[in-house]
């Protein structure tokens, strides 16, 4: 854990814990491929209403590992796939987070979180379109509008820009 808290958003190590609650549905995970479309994460949000920021440039000389989608305060949060909780936590970019790990192990990460969805927690099994946590402004987002920040990490791959799976056509 305090690798990720020292590191931001990097997605925790792959030899992780997240299929000793459900091995075979981590099994499953690992064979099934990561699907070219994927729900948008936060609610009444429409495809148009999202900007690719794949790359930008950030702080401390970083680049943007992800799309930033702008909602109110406290919207409705849910997974673009179906997994497994690997962390709900804090870290200082991100600030409330969830780590998702889904299809093809792929690693997604929601964060600047006003809050978790009630009794959500790590070694949870989710499907996609569940609530897993509400947009804020949390962590290095606190001087932002509410948004969800949210990455999408492959082993071996590093950070995937998840714009293309978000808004098809794109």
């Amino acid at each position: 854990m305090a690798f990720v808290l020292l590191s931001g958003c990097q997605p925790p190590a792959s030899g992780d814990a997240a299929g000793m609650r459900y091995p075979i549905l981590y099994m499953q995970l690992q064979k099934t491929d990561l699907p070219t479309r994927l729900a948008i994460p936060v609610e009444n949000i429409q495809p148009r209403q999202i900007q690719d920021t794949w790359g930008a440039a950030r702080s401390e000389g970083r680049k943007h590992e992800g799309v930033d989608i702008f909602a109110r305060c406290g919207t409705a949060v849910r997974s673009t796939t179906q997994g497994i909780v690997l962390q709900v936590g804090t870290n200082h970019l991100g600030g409330n987070v969830v780590w998702i790990v889904g299809p093809d192990l792929s690693r997604h990460y929601y964060a600047h979180l006003e809050d978790y969805a009630a009794r959500i927690q790590a070694g949870d099994w989710v499907e996609a379109g569940e609530v897993i946590g509400y947009v804020g402004n949390t962590g290095n987002a606190e001087n932002t509008p509410p948004h969800l920040h949210y990455g999408i990490y492959m082993q071996g791959q590093g950070a995937l820009n998840p714009y293309p799976y978000l808004v098809p056509d794109s």
